[in-house]
Formats: structure tokens, C-alpha cells, sequence
């Protein structure tokens, strides 16, 4: 083995002498806040520059902004700057714009049974409904930041992914491990772009590309049964309703068994805390809460030590994420009657009595899974007060519900992936926070601006077999009219199968914490088991290649996985992701991939090819 190769897997196997001492070494090698040591940590005010949401605003400035010398440019300013983006980037999803919002209109009213209940888009209510229900989620999980990231220890993939990629980017010069994350990173990065540019060529028609691969086998996919969840939901009821949906009655009971119950223990353990506070006067006690530092223990690594400390160090009071959720709320609930008249006040009181708990779910279930499941909140909205309030109405009610749940949950989940990535470049709470409402109000103006455009430019938008047919708009008004007629429309043991699910995922979660943690571990978690019921198998599909990868990586060389495994599924995470912009790009030019690729059965492959041959 030469020296470069060496140099490259970090030992020598050949020489037992250098592999005992790069094992004794390893613990400072993989320490990336020791390589940052030196370098003073801005306070939080000084992380959130003019320049950082100029760059937010004006992407394609950033090269002119960043030669300013008379200010460094640091990682905390970089995670302020991709903070303010997501968070502006991310209304697009939960403003509705291709699924409740758009199904309010008369174009998409007039696919359904029910062409009466719709109202008129226009600029400047959505505008204002936007700015009355997005932030109201950020307030609702401030105080569960702490118990999120450091309690839980949750690992909010993307927004580790997304930190990795940023102390990258910002190591100092000499650095060994930065230099070989870098390289990977880079690597996995290009590889992960080229192959959705190659899969792009493939997917020409609907169900083309690699994405329709039946894993499960061809009748499978034939009767779209492409998951677990799919199964049951079959049992539940055969209209084609249900077989589009996928299982998401199920999902929502067990996402909310797993999710109330982490709710109650952790509500609890705050309790019995704050009992043995009072009465017995333990100041030592743990409180799991954002305003209490716990002592962070000796066993720990370097780099989380660090992290905690800065982690707890600039607050945001308690008090002030409560009040600011009551003020928003009660302006809320003052104004969107005015703008929905089927939306009347005590609805919304009652969503904002319990969004909270949701939104708690949301991310919790984001921490786990990397998934955050807005739209099945919002499809449970739907059906409630679609359901409340009646045909008269309904309609409109529901699909408003929806909208307000959806920017609720979805927004609580983007800002707790936010403080993970703050937590692991040592940026301030209190930074994340201000660019997350700067960049959530940037995006509750761009993003309707955005879509009012397409809307006008496009007079068959939201119509099927149209470019933009929206298909998602006549599903959600769909489910809406099926909410308004109650949930005695809802097919045969369907509402049985959903307690049932929801109580085996506290009884699930409860198993987990009485066993020892030895066996706990291989007792998988509800929340994760939920997902399949919604968007079927792929989702474990890759889950389990990714994990099975890494664990014969671990295998062979725990100490290079441990180093250089972040740092590839960073790679492999942003290359994916950075290639739906020019592939959207694409698309709004009206460019079209050349080939569809799908997969036939031996049968229907030789009729095609008798039709084919005349």
C-alpha cells in the first residue's frame, strides 16, 4: 500500500503500530468544532447582516455581496442566509397553491360534483390569509427547541445534511478531515445531479422513469398496491377514492398516537420536574424545556458540549413565544372570517387549541423521518370541519381549515430542521428565528405573486390533460365535499382500522419505553411506520439500501463511515435536490424529455409490439 493511499484511509494496515495511535487520535480527528475553534463565534445580532437577506432576496448577486471584505463571511451568516430562503421557498408547498388553495377556485369547481361553493382568486386576499396563518407555527414550537435537538437528540436529516454541507464549505485552510469531506461531498454531489439529469430523459409520458419501477411486482403496480398501507386500506373499502388516497386515515391515527404520546411524556417528565422544584427544592433538577441549560455531561464529545453551550446561550423566553402565539392567534381569529365567511371564529379558536399539539407532532415526526407530513394534518382539517360545518358552506370552511393547519404544521417542522442546522454551525436561536419570520414574510408576498402569474398566463391551468393540470386541487376539494356528508360516507371498517392503528402506536411507543433499551431498538417506531400508508414503499425501499449501505460501510471501516458518512448523504441530498431547478426550469420552457421509459408485462408487451408491427 503506497503513501497517497495511505494518507487517503487515514491508517496503515500493514503496521499495527500507526493503526493503535490513529485510534487514539480518531476522537480529535472527527471533532469539527475543533477545527473552527479559532474562530470567534458572532453574536447573533451580527449574524443576521443587510447582506445575508439581500443575498436571500438576490440570489444571483451573492458573488458581488461576498467580496465585501469589510465584513467576514461566516458559516452562522450562511445558515442565516439558506434559513431565510427555505423558509421563503417552503410557502410555496403550504400556501396551497396546487392543492387546497387552488381548489377554492370556480376552474377547479367546475371538475367536481359541486360547482357553487367556490370563491374568486385574487392577489390580495391570498396575500393577506397568508400572513394571518404562517406564523403562527413558529411561535408554537420555540419552547420545544431544546427538547427536540438536544433531548431527543433528534437527527432532522436535511437539516444535518444541510449543516455538513455549510461547515464544508467554511473550513479552515489544512484541515484533513474538511478536505476529505469536501472531496466526498463533492463527489456524491456530481453523482447524485448526473443521475436525476439521466433520469430526466426517461420520463416523457406519465408513469415514466426509473421513479415507476414496480419493485413489488406488476400487478402490484397495476393496482397502484405499492406499499403495506395500500393493503389495508384495500380491506377498508374498494371505492377508487380510497385506493388514490393510499391508506391516509391510517397514517394520520398512528402519526397522531406516536405523536400525542411523546406529547404526554414529555408534558409529563416537564411536570413531575417542576413538582420536585417547588416542593423539593432540587435546582439541580433537569427540566426538559428551552429555558432551563441542563449540565451537560463529562461523557459527551467536544463538539456537543460546544454545541449545547451556544445552543443555550441566547434564549428566547418562553413567555414571548406564548404571547406572540396568543396575539397572532386572536388577530387570526378577528380576520379570516372577514376573508372565508363559511370560516366562522370559533372554528378557528378551536384548530388553534390544538395546533400546537400537531405541530409538535410534525416535527417531531420530521425529526425522525426527514418527512413532514403538512397535508395529512391539513386532510384532517378538512374532514373535521368540513364535517362541522355541513353542507352549507363546508366546502369552503374545510378547504380554508386545511390552508390554516397546513402553514401551522408545515412551518413549525421547516423552523425546527432550522434550529438542528443552527445547532451543528453553531448559529443563534435567536438568529435562526428572525430570519425565519423575515424569510416566511418574504415568501407569503413572492409566492402568490408567483402563482398569480402562472394563473393568468395560463388559461388551462389546473384543467387535465393540460401541462399544468394540478392534480392534487380536484383531490382536495374531492375530499372536502366527501367530509362535508360526515363520517358515516366513510367506507366499512374504515374508523375501526384507525382507533385500532392509534392505539397500537401509544401501545407501540409504551412497549419501547418499558423494555430494555438493548431490545427497545429493534422495536420499529409508529411515526416511521405511518409513512409507507401515505406515499407507499419506495420510501423504506431506499431507507433500507442507504442504511444497509452504511452498515457494511461501518462494517469494514467505522471510523472512515463515521467521518465521510455525512458528508455522502449530504452529497447525494443536495445533488437530488439542486436538479429539480433546471429540471423545472425545463418544464416552464416547454423542453420535453425524448424517451418513456415504462414496464410492461410479457403480455402486454407482445401486444405492443403486434400493434407496433402492424
Amino acid at each position: 500500500m503506497g503513501q497517497n493511499e495511505r494518507e487517503e484511509n487515514g491508517f496503515d494496515p500493514e503496521d499495527d503500530h500507526n493503526l493503535k495511535r490513529e485510534e487514539e487520535e480518531v476522537g480529535d480527528e472527527l471533532s469539527v468544532e475543533r477545527i473552527f475553534e479559532k474562530q470567534q463565534v458572532p453574536s447573533w445580532r451580527k449574524q443576521l447582516t443587510v447582506r445575508a437577506f439581500v443575498v436571500s432576496l438576490c440570489v444571483e448577486h451573492t458573488v458581488h455581496l461576498h467580496s465585501d471584505e469589510t465584513q467576514p463571511h461566516h458559516r452562522q451568516e450562511n445558515t442565516v442566509i439558506q434559513t431565510c430562503v427555505v423558509a421563503s421557498s417552503g410557502i410555496a408547498f403550504s400556501g396551497g397553491f396546487g392543492s387546497y388553495l387552488f381548489a377554492m377556485s370556480e376552474r377547479v369547481a367546475k371538475q367536481s360534483t359541486d360547482d357553487v361553493d367556490f370563491k374568486k382568486l385574487a392577489l390580495g386576499w391570498m396575500i393577506a390569509f397568508l400572513f394571518v396563518v404562517s406564523f403562527l407555527g413558529l411561535f408554537s414550537v420555540v419552547p420545544l427547541r431544546k427538547i427536540m435537538v438536544i433531548d431527543f437528540k433528534l437527527t432532522y436529516p436535511s437539516g444535518t445534511a444541510t449543516a455538513h454541507l455549510i461547515n464544508s464549505f467554511h473550513t479552515p485552510q489544512g484541515a484533513k478531515l474538511a478536505k476529505k469531506q469536501v472531496r466526498e461531498l463533492g463527489k456524491f454531489f456530481s453523482l447524485s445531479f448526473l443521475w436525476g439529469f439521466f433520469q430526466w430523459f426517461y420520463t416523457a409520458g406519465d408513469n415514466c422513469g426509473f421513479a415507476s419501477f414496480p419493485s413489488l411486482g406488476l400487478k402490484a403496480y397495476e393496482y397502484k398496491f405499492s406499499g403495506v398501507g395500500h393493503g389495508v386500506c384495500w380491506v377498508a373499502g374498494d371505492e377508487g377514492f380510497w385506493r388514490v388516497e393510499r391508506g391516509v386515515f391510517i397514517a394520520i391515527a398512528m402519526i397522531l398516537g406516536d405523536g400525542l404520546y411523546n406529547f404526554l411524556k414529555v408534558l409529563s417528565r416537564t411536570l413531575f420536574g417542576l413538582y420536585h422544584q417547588l416542593w423539593n427544592k432540587d435546582v439541580s433538577s433537569d427540566l426538559p424545556v428551552a429555558d432551563h441549560s441542563s449540565q451537560v455531561s463529562s461523557q459527551v464529545s467536544y463538539d456537543d458540549k460546544h454545541r449545547t453551550q451556544l445552543f443555550l446561550k441566547d434564549k428566547i423566553p418562553s413567555w414571548f413565544a406564548i404571547g406572540g402565539y396568543v396575539a397572532i392567534a386572536a388577530v387570526s381569529v378577528a380576520t379570516l372570517p372577514h376573508i372565508f365567511h363559511e370560516l366562522k371564529w370559533y372554528y378557528i379558536l378551536v384548530m388553534y387549541i390544538f395546533a400546537p399539539a400537531l405541530a409538535f407532532c410534525n416535527a417531531y415526526g420530521a425529526g425522525l423521518t426527514d418527512w413532514s407530513l403538512a397535508s395529512t394534518y391539513g386532510n384532517l382539517a378538512i374532514f373535521i370541519i368540513g364535517a362541522w360545518a355541513g353542507p352549507h358552506g363546508g366546502v369552503l370552511a374545510g378547504l380554508a381549515a386545511c390552508g390554516v393547519m397546513m402553514n401551522i404544521v408545515s412551518t413549525a417542522s421547516d423552523l425546527m430542521q432550522d434550529f438542528k442546522t443552527g445547532y451543528l454551525t453553531l448559529a443563534s436561536p435567536r438568529s435562526m428565528f428572525v430570519s425565519q419570520i423575515i424569510g416566511t414574510a418574504m415568501g407569503c408576498v413572492i409566492s402568490p405573486c408567483v402563482f398569480w402569474l402562472f394563473y393568468k398566463a395560463f388559461d388551462d391551468l389546473g384543467l387535465p390533460g393540460t401541462q399544468y393540470p394540478a392534480p392534487y386541487a380536484i383531490v382536495f376539494r374531492n375530499m372536502v365535499l366527501l367530509g362535508v356528508k360526515g363520517f358515516s360516507s366513510l367506507p366499512k371498517n374504515c374508523l375501526l382500522l384507525c382507533f385500532l392503528f392509534f392505539g397500537a402506536a401509544i401501545l407501540i411507543n409504551l412497549t419501547r419505553d418499558l423494555v430494555d433499551k438493548k431490545w427497545g431498538r429493534f422495536i420499529p417506531l409508529p411515526m416511521a411506520m405511518a409513512i409507507p400508508f401515505y406515499i407507499g414503499s419506495y420510501f423504506a425501499i431506499d431507507m433500507c439500501v442507504g442504511s444497509l449501505i452504511l452498515f457494511v460501510w461501518e462494517k469494514i471501516n467505522k471510523a472512515k463511515a463515521d467521518a465521510l458518512g455525512p458528508a455522502v448523504a449530504s452529497g447525494l441530498i443536495c445533488g437530488d435536490g439542486i436538479w429539480t431547478l433546471p429540471a423545472s426550469i425545463l418544464a416552464l420552457a416547454g423542453v420535453k424529455p425524448p424517451i418513456c421509459m415504462k414496464f410492461l408485462s410479457r403480455g402486454a408487451n407482445a401486444k405492443v409490439d403486434n400493434f407496433l408491427g402492424g
